[in-house]
């Protein structure tokens, strides 16, 4: 039996390397057997910290006699959701035709040609309540697959077509206007839960895509509420670290796996609401345990580790902080995943300049060199991820391109070094691609392009192009961001809760950005302190060489801000006021 699975770019795909399970890897080549042998195709999709994941792999995958079915009459393909996610959302999609109860281990039987015709999550390894046992499943399929042919094929076909996207007529060009952005805010905050803090009962998640669109809205008040209720629950770990979500209303009993990405958004969040000590514990996780030694940073840490011999969900975040000193902490999924590592580059970014953390900045800058050298393919084009300095096959999301490059942008401002935002441009430059095997199969990857835990890729590159634009880079810039929101404006105002990055990025739309260029050879003087306490869309404190700089790399903001030293621009949508000089005379307000 070959071992595919040893060398790839991905933890979870090699903690499956030494089943008896004959898995192959996502690609091309796991579908060519499966027509070759045919026979219909089991697709397993989870990630490394996702605990019903590992006891699926122990009850069923390490089993030989579970392995013997599976490699007897299917091609078994192992997928991390993390690395793929856009064959994730097209088998989740195709999921919901098949049960309601959505998550992973997403299990997935297709046709040779990639189409789902039946689907579950987890299987036990004996009938469980209404679970069948998952030999009983691999029977069922095998049988239908044999005796019953046309009828599966039919229904695979039915599901395909289902899925496929309507053709749409002209898509609208009208942004949200403000009304419409506030009754959305209004309906939003409406679902506040007053008692606990947050949103919904249970299980509960931080929503930082929602927070961050009330915070330009204005409604703070329900953020700081959230942000208080969760730094002081079970949610937060004693280190600073905030788990993926709480299975009870009042933030208890948490799921105990710990993503970059929640970290990252809540920081950013944290920052923008005044609350500095969730910031630097925030900061202090994603530097001390996320941050790989090559740079960027991992995806995850996992929720279980060893006790005593024994694997243990969450046993080690139970313990004190002082209690854990000698066990053997979570393992952590070190894939750097290129918008993931944008999320934290500007996250540390900001937070390192606001704050006065230089080791901060430096932190974002060792991880976006590390992104930009090694998440490359040999073309030298961005790739989804890396692992240990190896670059994956996947190829990058929308997503991946807009939070690199906003990423890429905030490092600019923070470090004054332009060579960032070019560096941006040349992202936002650069179209994401399909997958190619989904699109070898006609099969949408994007079929949902809400915001959940991350925004969603139009999303993301609507805010990096909105950046690029409030930075002068160019009215293209915001022409393309008006048209990625104009698109979905009227799905996002339906389902506000649901579209919180892209109706962000809307609001920046509708109204003139604040603009704060401080010129200045002390960056941590009191003019500088002043600038940087504004309420701004940006503020950039540089010396008079670094403003020559962005000017030069085609930043029209820059442009002539360089002649006088000591002074605060403060433009609105690029229309300044008369320079000045005291700190007293920048307000803080709009």
């Amino acid at each position: 039996m070959s071992n595919r699975l040893a060398g790839t770019g991905s933890p979870y795909l090699r903690a499956h390397a030494d089943n008896p399970v004959d898995w192959f890897p996502w690609g091309a080549e796991a579908f060519a057997e499966a027509q070759r042998r045919d026979v219909p195709v089991l697709i397993s999709i989870g990630y490394s910290t996702c605990h019903w994941c590992h006891v699926m792999a122990r009850e069923s995958f390490q089993d030989p006699a579970t392995a013997a079915d599976l490699n007897r009459g299917f091609v078994a393909i192992k997928v991390d959701r993390e690395e793929h996610p856009e064959v994730d959302a097209a088998y989740l999609a195709a999921a919901s035709a098949f049960t309601g109860d959505l998550g992973w281990p997403l299990t997935v039987f297709a046709t040779p040609t990639g189409r789902a015709f039946h689907a579950g999550t987890y299987f036990p390894p004996t009938p469980r309540g209404q679970l069948p046992a998952f030999r009983t499943v691999l029977a069922a399929v095998r049988e239908a697959w044999t005796e019953r042919r046309t009828e599966v094929e039919d229904l695979a076909v039915a599901v395909a077509e289902a899925l496929t996207p309507p053709t749409e007529g002209a898509a609208s060009t009208a942004l949200p206007d403000e009304t419409a952005l506030a009754a959305a805010a209004q309906e939003i905050a409406a679902r506040e839960d007053r008692r606990y803090g947050g949103f919904g009962t249970a299980p509960k998640f931080p929503v930082a895509t929602t927070l961050r669109f009330l915070q330009t809205m204005g409604r703070g008040d329900v953020v700081g509420r959230a942000l208080d209720a969760m730094a002081g629950s079970e949610l937060r770990d004693e280190d600073g670290g905030f788990f993926r979500y709480a299975t009870q209303q009042d933030w208890s009993v948490p799921h105990y796996e710990r993503m970059l990405i929640d970290n990252a958004q809540l920081l950013d969040a944290a920052l923008d609401a005044g609350r500095e000590d969730v910031v630097r514990g925030a900061a202090r996780f994603l530097l001390g345990v996320l941050q790989r030694p090559e740079g960027g940073f991992g995806a995850a840490q996992d929720s279980e580790s060893w006790i005593d011999g024994a694997r243990s969900e969450g046993g080690y975040y139970r313990r004190p902080l002082s209690a854990r000193e000698g066990l053997q902490p979570p393992a952590v999924d070190g894939k750097v995943i290129t918008g993931w590592n944008g999320l934290a580059i500007a996250a540390l970014a900001r937070a390192g300049d606001a704050l006065g953390e230089p080791s901060w900045i430096a932190a974002a800058v060792r991880a976006a060199d590390t992104v930009l050298t090694v998440n490359r393919d040999p073309d030298g084009r961005l790739v989804r991820a890396s692992l240990d300095g190896e670059a994956s096959q996947a190829v990058p999301t929308d997503a991946d391109h807009g939070l690199l490059a906003d990423g890429l942008f905030a490092l600019a401002l923070a470090t004054g070094d332009a060579g960032w935002a070019t560096r941006a441009l040349d992202v936002l430059a650069t179209p994401a691609e399909a997958d190619p095997v989904l699109a070898g199969f006609a099969i949408p990857g994007a079929v949902d392009d809400g915001d959940g835990d991350l925004p969603s890729g139009a999303a993301a590159l609507a805010a990096a192009e909105l950046t690029a634009w409030r930075l002068g880079a160019g009215e293209q810039h915001r022409e393309r961001a008006a048209a990625l929101v104009a698109a979905r404006a009227a799905r996002a105002l339906q389902h506000p809760f649901g579209y919180g990055a892209l109706l962000r990025v809307a609001a920046g739309l509708v109204r003139p950005p604040r603009q704060i260029v401080a010129v200045t050879a002390d960056a941590r003087g009191p003019l500088a302190e002043a600038a940087r306490r504004a309420d701004a869309d940006v503020a950039a404190v540089l010396a008079p060489a670094q403003v020559r700089s962005f000017a030069a790399a085609g930043f029209t903001l820059f442009e002539e801000r360089d002649a006088t030293v000591d002074v605060v621009h403060d433009c609105r949508g690029f229309v300044c006021r008369l320079p000045v000089s005291d700190p007293a005379l920048v307000p803080e307000a709009r």
